[in-house]
């Protein structure tokens, strides 16, 4: 194994992906409860006590809501940023085993290297993960409104990807939001439309990728069908047909994906 990931939850009400090497195992967030986190790792090649870590994009509850409990539980650091640190909700409760990061300044766990970058989204101090080992690169990037010039360097060349398609810009305007709300999920520091989304992997194409994940769903304002079509629209030129595509899914567990330098 050279590096190892696998969506457990992605959507408005959790988020959390499994990344693991042959001897470092985290979490990028953790948005369902503890218990609920440890029944879908039971799904996974991996227990939640033997997780060496929990990295928080930010602190919005689909992105912590576990984090403390389980933490606390497993004896497991957690990693985020200060401004995340600032404005976590209180039910996340102490965190006795934590560690501040910056964006551009990457860290190490175990074997796995973290390089954060600083995504636009209304949240305390969000970022977007780049995580390295033995030449693979994933990187994993939801929450974002817009895709800023530093997220396509820091995203260019990953061999997987865990990339944001929110919404149907249509399903948002014709949808029960209120106007504020329309407003805040299609501006600069909202949600990546699915057209955003996928103008945004035509740019990060590149003859290495090979699997990429589609996102943090809205249940309301967007429907897996239209991700699907648009990921069938991609696959009808022959340079997307050695990349696997998966959408994440709210109440299941996505198939683990296996990357390797050079495969």
């Amino acid at each position: 194994m050279a590096l190892y990931f696998q969506v457990l939850a992605s959507g408005s009400k959790g988020n959390a992906t499994l990344v693991c090497s042959e001897r470092t195992r985290i979490l990028v967030d953790a948005g369902l409860s503890a218990k609920e986190l440890s029944r879908r790792l039971d799904r996974a090649p991996v227990r939640p006590h033997e997780l060496d870590g929990i990295v928080l994009s930010h602190e919005h509850q689909d992105h912590v809501r576990g984090c403390g409990t389980l933490s606390r539980r497993c004896g497991c650091p957690v990693y985020l940023s200060g401004g995340t640190l600032d404005h976590l909700p209180s039910q996340v409760g102490t965190l006795p085993h934590r560690q501040i990061f910056q964006s551009g300044k990457g860290f190490a766990i175990g074997d796995l290297l973290i390089h954060p970058f600083a995504i636009s989204h209304d949240a305390g101090e969000p970022a977007g993960f780049v995580i390295e080992h033995d030449g693979c690169r994933l990187g994993i990037c939801t929450d974002l409104g817009i895709a800023t010039e530093l997220v396509k360097a820091r995203l260019s060349g990953c061999h997987g990807l865990v990339l944001e398609a929110n919404h149907d810009l249509q399903l948002l305007i014709d949808g029960p939001y209120p106007w504020e709300l329309k407003q805040r999920i299609r501006g600069r520091h909202g949600h990546l439309s699915n057209a955003d989304s996928f103008a945004l992997l035509e740019i990060l194409h590149h003859v290495d990728l090979r699997a990429v994940v589609l996102a943090h769903l809205s249940e309301v304002n967007n429907h897996p069908r239209l991700v699907i079509e648009s990921i069938q629209g991609l696959q009808v030129e022959d340079r997307w047909r050695g990349v696997s595509f998966q959408v994440g899914r709210q109440q299941d567990v996505a198939q683990g994906v296996e990357l390797s330098n050079g495969s």
